[in-house]
Formats: C-alpha cells, structure tokens, sequence
C-alpha cells in the first residue's frame, strides 16, 4: 500500500472511471475523496467501501464544478481533514453531441467549464499545498477526442484539447517541485452508461447487439474491444509510483489503438 499516509481527490468520481480511480487509490491505502452527484445512499455506500479498503478516512464533497469557489472550498476541506491533496485527478466531465450551427451557447459553457476550466481551478487550488510538500500527482482524464476530432462533438474535443495543452502547461511550471502533470486518454471505456444505450440503438437502427458494439460503439478502436475503467485507475496508479517522476507532460492513451490509425 504505496499510498499510506497519501491524500486524493478525484473530481465526478461517484461512477464511472472516476470511482475507479477511486477505488484504485483506495487499494494502495490512500485517503481519498470523491465528488460528483447521485443517489445519496448510493454515494455513502461507495465512500464507506472505500475506506474498509484503504484503512483511511474517505470523504465525499459534492462541489459544483462549474464553480470555481465551490472547488476551492473543496481541496482546501482536503487539506484541513485529510492533508494534501497529494493527487488530485480531473475527471468530470460532461458531454452534448450537435453540429456547431446548431449547439445551444449554453451547452457550450457548460462542457467548457466542467470538462476544462474545473481542472484549471483544481490545480490553482492545489498547487501551492503541494509545492510545500515538494510532492504532488496531477492527473487529468483527457480522452481520445485530445488528440482526433469527431463531428458534432465540438465543445467536447476542444475542451479534451485544452486539457492536453493544459497538461503540459502545467508540468512545465512544477517540473522542479517534485510534482507530475499528465493527461490519460482513454478510448471507449466500458460503463453502465454506455450499456444502457444499446438496446435503443439496436431498435433505432435494426441492428443486433453485436452489430451496435463492433460496427457503431468499437468502430474506431482496432482492438474491438471496450477499455474497462479498472485500466485506466492502473495507469493513474502508476503514475503515482516513484518509477514514474520522470514521467510529466505526457499524453498517455488507453484506447485500443484508436488514435494509433
């Protein structure tokens, strides 16, 4: 449990990815913090799980992250209960698919200030406490769409591009402070969210289960097949391990190849 003794908040981490992050962090003995919104029960389910893993105290902070007080009043809670924050990862995020002719403005500033400017406020906030402790992880939860575009995604890929330029803005800055700055990119990621939209897909477009996952969701993965979220919390793991202090300003993919075409 390399993580003892270690604090992390992980940002839309009630689900998905970031509860695995969360998880995995969890595992290596590190208080953790999570974020985002659902069910009430649910959420204290997963924060009381996650401290009989880790042995920590584990906390939940509901922080609106369009709100760049609500997310300094958050890593600074972090701080003053759990110490830190050693890590923090971006992860929330958002998401509205039209033509740019058609995008509502405010679906726009929403996607922006969620899946972009919040990581800008983590790190605004989170900095200092760790350039004192002369040891900190940035992780940011970029996608695929960092690096490729797709129609009709335009707030979203220009926000995934903006962490990727974020990321290594950042690195630059703390390269001598004991802290890494790094981005994971990963391509369709295996979740009940993404379960929950094929059986509409195969009654809107005819096709059988297999054909929705191989020809419509896997389409642009090589692998055909689904990241799963425990694959991308490995990578953040790792990042925070000491073999990886030189790994900083990267851009690291886990997307079955997509981006590799």
């Amino acid at each position: 449990m390399f993580l003892k003794g270690k604090s992390a908040i992980v940002t839309g981490s009630t689900s998905g990815i970031g509860l695995a992050y969360a998880k995995a962090f969890a595992a290596e003995g590190a208080s953790v913090m999570i974020n985002g919104f659902g069910d009430a029960a649910a959420i204290e389910k997963e924060r009381a799980a996650l401290e009989a893993t880790s042995g920590a105290k584990a906390l939940y902070d509901a922080a609106d992250m369009t709100k760049a007080e609500a997310i300094e009043a958050m890593v600074k809670r972090c701080h003053d209960e759990l110490g830190g924050p050693d890590i923090i990862v971006n992860n929330a995020g958002i998401q509205h698919v039209a033509p740019i002719d058609e995008f509502p403005a405010d679906k726009w500033d929403a996607i922006i200030a969620i899946n972009l400017t919040s990581a800008f406020h983590m790190m605004h906030a989170a900095i200092p406490y760790m350039k004192a402790a002369k040891w900190g992880r940035i992780i940011s939860t970029a996608s695929a769409h960092s690096l490729v575009a797709s129609p009709n995604k335009s707030a979203y890929v220009a926000a995934k591009h903006g962490i990727a330029g974020l990321t290594k803005t950042a690195a630059l800055e703390v390269a001598t402070h004991g802290i890494t700055v790094n981005a994971i990119s990963p391509g369709y990621v295996w979740t009940p969210l993404v379960e929950n939209q094929i059986p509409d897909t195969m009654k809107a477009r005819g096709l059988t289960r297999e054909q929705v996952m191989n020809d419509v969701l896997l389409a642009a993965q090589p692998t055909k097949e689904f990241v799963t979220p425990e694959q991308v919390a490995a990578l953040a793991v790792f990042l925070c391990r000491d073999e990886a202090k030189s790994i900083t300003g990267a851009n690291m993919t886990v997307d079955g190849g997509w981006t590799a075409a």
